[in-house]
Order: C-alpha cells, then sequence, then structure tokens
C-alpha cells in the first residue's frame, strides 16, 4: 500500500474518531439540563397534587444544582482512579435511574429523592466534561464549547417546552417528566463505545491523581468561582420561577410556558453567536459585560410588564453567553485536561451552591410576600454584583497563569 493511500485512510479514521467524540459530548451535555427544566411548565400540578409549598417545590430545582455544587470535587478524585470516561459513563446511568423513578413518585420526599439522584449524575459529570474537551479538542476549545453550551440549552428547551404537551398527551405530569430518560439511555451506549477505546491505564497518571487537589487557596479562582455562581444563581431562578412569575403577571399558564420556553430556546445560538464574536474582537470581558447588560434589560422589562417574550430573549440570550464564557474562561487558564477538570470542579462546586440558593430564596420570597417583586429586585443586584466582578477580574492584578491569559486576551480584544 502507498504512503499517501495509507494517510488518506488514517486521515478518515481520525476524522471519524474526532466525529464520534464530538457526538459523545453532544449526547452527555443534552442531559445536563432536561430533569430540571422540565419541572417548571408543570410545577403547579406537583405542587397540587402532593401539597408542596412554594418553598419546598423550589427544592426540586436547588437540590440537583447543590448535589452539583457538593459533589463536584468528588466527581475528580474519582475520574483520579478510574478515568473521566468512566465516570461521565456511570453518571448517565444514574441520571437515566433518578429520572425513570419519577413514574412511581407519589410523595414529596420521593420525589426529592429523584432530584437527589439526578442531581449527582449532573455533579459527576458537569466538570468532567471540561477535562473532555481540553483532552480531544485541543485546538479547537471555543468550537467544543459552543457544541458544549448548544447541547445544554437544547436539553433545556426541550425539557421546558415539551413538558406540558407531553403531560396533555400521557394525562399524567409524571410520564411527562419521566420522559426524559430517554436522553440518558440513549447517550450511555455511546459513553461506553468511548471507554473502550480509551486505553484506562493512560487514565492514571500522577497528573490526574494531582487534579482531584482543587487550588481553593487560589484567589484568581475564587473570583472566576463567585463569577460562576452568581450567574448560576440568576439561570437557575428562572429556571425554576419565570413560569410562576408569568403566571402571577395575569398570562395564562400556557403563555407563561411559552415565555420560559423562549428562555431556553434563545440560549441554542447564543453560544454560536458568541464564538463568532470572539473570532472578532477576542475580548472576554467586552462580552461578560454585553451579556450582563442584555440580562439587566430583560428584567427591566418584567419590572415594567412590558414584553415578556422579549424580556425572555434578552435573558435568554444573556444567560447563554454568560455560561459559555464562565465555562471557558477555567479552560483557557488550564494548562492540562486535568488542570481544566480540576479548576472547573472547582468553580462549579462552590458556584452551583451559591446558585442553588436562588430558587429557594426566590421561593421564600413569595411565600412571604405572595408575590414577585422583591425576587425581581434581588435578580437585578445580583446582575449588578456580576456586572462589579467582570470588571475586579479585569482589573486585578493576576499572579498566576490564568489571569495572564484571561488579561492577555481581554487587552488584545481592545486594541
Amino acid at each position: 500500500m502507498s504512503l499517501p493511500l495509507q494517510l488518506q485512510k488514517s486521515s478518515r479514521k481520525s476524522k471519524m474518531a474526532g466525529g464520534f467524540m464530538i457526538l459523545a459530548l453532544f449526547m452527555a451535555s443534552l442531559n445536563l439540563r432536561p430533569g430540571i427544566s422540565s419541572l417548571a411548565p408543570v410545577l403547579e400540578n406537583i405542587r397540587g397534587e402532593l401539597g408542596m409549598s412554594a418553598s419546598v417545590a423550589s427544592l426540586l430545582t436547588s437540590i440537583p444544582v447543590l448535589c452539583m455544587g457538593f459533589f463536584s470535587p468528588l466527581s475528580v478524585r474519582i475520574a483520579a482512579r478510574i478515568g473521566m470516561e468512566w465516570v461521565i459513563a456511570w453518571s448517565l446511568v444514574l441520571i437515566s435511574g433518578g429520572t425513570l423513578l419519577r413514574l412511581v413518585a407519589h410523595s414529596t420526599v420521593f420525589f426529592l429523592l429523584t432530584a437527589v439522584l439526578i442531581g449527582l449524575g449532573i455533579a459527576a459529570m458537569g466538570p468532567l466534561l471540561s477535562g473532555f474537551i481540553r483532552r480531544h479538542f485541543l485546538r479547537n476549545v471555543p468550537m467544543m464549547i459552543a457544541v458544549y453550551s448548544m447541547a445544554l440549552s437544547l436539553g433545556a428547551a426541550l425539557g421546558s417546552s415539551l413538558s406540558v404537551p407531553l403531560q396533555t398527551v400521557s394525562h399524567s405530569w409524571r410520564m411527562s417528566l419521566a420522559f426524559w430518560a430517554v436522553l440518558a439511555v440513549a447517550a450511555t451506549p455511546v459513553w461506553y463505545a468511548v471507554v473502550r477505546q480509551r486505553d484506562q491505564a493512560s487514565v492514571r497518571t500522577r497528573d490526574l491523581a494531582q487534579a482531584a487537589k482543587l487550588p481553593w487557596r487560589n484567589k484568581s479562582a475564587w473570583l472566576l468561582t463567585l463569577h460562576f455562581g452568581l450567574m448560576a444563581f440568576v439561570f437557575y431562578s428562572l429556571m425554576a420561577w419565570l413560569s410562576p412569575i408569568m403566571e402571577s403577571m395575569g398570562y395564562s399558564r400556557l403563555y407563561a410556558g411559552n415565555v420560559l420556553t423562549i428562555f431556553a430556546v434563545i440560549q441554542i445560538p447564543s453560544s454560536w453567536v458568541l464564538q463568532m464574536l470572539l473570532k472578532r474582537v477576542p475580548s472576554r470581558l467586552l462580552w461578560l459585560l454585553t451579556a450582563s447588560l442584555l440580562q439587566l434589560i430583560g428584567f427591566l422589562l418584567i419590572v415594567c410588564t412590558t414584553f415578556p417574550w422579549l424580556a425572555a430573549m434578552l435573558l435568554g440570550f444573556g444567560s447563554g453567553m454568560l455560561f459559555a464564557l464562565g465555562t471557558l474562561l477555567p479552560i483557557d487558564a488550564a494548562s492540562s485536561p486535568q488542570e481544566a477538570a480540576s479548576l472547573a470542579a472547582m468553580t462549579q462546586s462552590a458556584g452551583y451552591i451559591i446558585g442553588a440558593l436562588g430558587p429557594i430564596l426566590l421561593g421564600w420570597i413569595n411565600d412571604i410576600t405572595h408575590q414577585f417583586g422583591l425576587a425581581i429586585l434581588l435578580l437585578i443586584f445580583v446582575t449588578l454584583m456580576l456586572i462589579l466582578i467582570q470588571v475586579l477580574i479585569y482589573y486585578r492584578k493576576w499572579n498566576n497563569r490564568m489571569g495572564q491569559i484571561i488579561t492577555t486576551d481581554i487587552r488584545e480584544g481592545i486594541r
């Protein structure tokens, strides 16, 4: 066989392997939000049948987010022993099991347990996908972040938009919620194939063991973590309560569900638009501030009870851009897949704990005031804090490689 022919076959195999890895990343990422986003459209049905207060109902969203916070570091430690691909595969099994159990959830406690199982699966998989991107797509990180973000947004959009139609067809909100196990069941054999292809012995290295140690003493890492946490605070608050907020403003349940769908769907193209913007102007700071301002304008429109659909579009586009950037910054800062997983685990660990407070606080405010006015003002305040932190990220004198990379990118973009 001639050398050019061998090179052509090798190139085809490499492209096929790369395409398969992209498919695996997409299918895994697709499972990170339906278990949460599918709840809001049928939340009032759940509360009515199980007798939940607003505060307890908020736990259905907050528990998975808290699991992401508390158990993300553990996922990195487990990956150091058995490999990140294995952990991701088993996470999909956990998500599918927790989602299917919602079919037989007839008590508040049991339903909250399903939220724990789903949260554990998401917590284990989330930070490792950053390391997976860093390992397999080193030359195309922004593009793969766009794929990752698009899959997350698509999963959220499917969950929020199809829950009510599925409930109508099946005459059961339990069946509607359990349906989303299909996504995890479909992704599991794909990841089993990834595990089979991956030489697990190469994963158990000293570098991966060191990655289990998170940079808790790094001030710059804490700044990124706080930014991720406040971003998650706003996003999960909206995911849990945007539909009830619209209903409290006098809109029908169908219209309120459609507003939530707009919020979720508009995030799908936001990551791709961001990728194109970064190619033209690579400043992280510029687009962080732009995304936060879009989010702020969306909240002001809600306060003015004007154009809810436009408010949802601005909120969704801003949230989508913020998530993509919040995921990109730790990968930018990392020098290896293991370091990327470690830094992502820290930002997502403490960050998601902060984010989990959002739905709980909004539910508590609603229980006390029986309205959402103060809750919206709280979200506006958090958005203003986001802007302040983004400015601090730029002006702070970084003493480590992370800060040098981010500051250089920002300065080059502004020039």
